[in-house]
């Protein structure tokens, strides 16, 4: 094809970002815990005074400066998120019952040990057994003692979990 038949400008143009909707349901409360709201504002002061700069200072046609978009639309969901936030601390004293920002270690019947910390929306993690306060295993755990026996339905079917214990960071 003759070079008189492209123009510059026929490179395909990036989506622009679009602004993501809360992942919480109306009326629910945006709870974080209290490392969870840190690590957020480390991670936006990052993006702000790193990152966004870095981006912007390269030319306008360089690939790297596509990614400048995605930086703006996390610094306005990580913006938006820590606005909303209602930062939850750790309990005072010694509590006997899982809470927000408890990690909790459960025995299934078979004996197998698993546990679960309970976050807010904006901080879960599956990978790190993080879930969120809203999730139906949160909703099983919570208000429970260690020793009591709570019963949850995995996607294999109904399992009895058994608390074994319950800490705070």
């Amino acid at each position: 094809m003759s070079k008189a038949f492209t123009r510059e400008d026929d490179l395909p143009d990036l989506p622009t970002p679009v602004r993501l909707a809360s992942s919480l349901p109306p009326g629910a409360k945006n709870y974080l815990t209290a490392d969870g709201e840190r690590c957020m504002r480390a991670e936006l002061d990052r993006l702000v005074q790193v990152e966004r700069p870095r981006f912007a200072a390269l030319p306008e046609a360089s690939d790297e400066r596509r990614q400048l978009p995605g930086v703006e639309q996390r610094i306005l969901q990580l913006e938006q998120c820590l606005r909303s936030a209602v930062v939850v601390p750790p309990p005072s004293v010694t509590e006997d019952r899982v809470r927000f920002g408890a990690t909790v270690m459960v025995r299934e019947r078979g004996g197998a040990e698993s546990s679960y910390r309970i976050v807010g929306v904006d901080e879960m993690d599956v990978d790190r057994g993080w879930v969120s306060y809203l999730s139906p295993i949160a909703k099983a755990l919570l208000n429970a003692r260690i020793g009591q026996r709570v019963r949850f339905r995995f996607p294999s079917g109904e399992e009895e979990l058994e608390i074994v214990g319950i800490k705070y960071e």
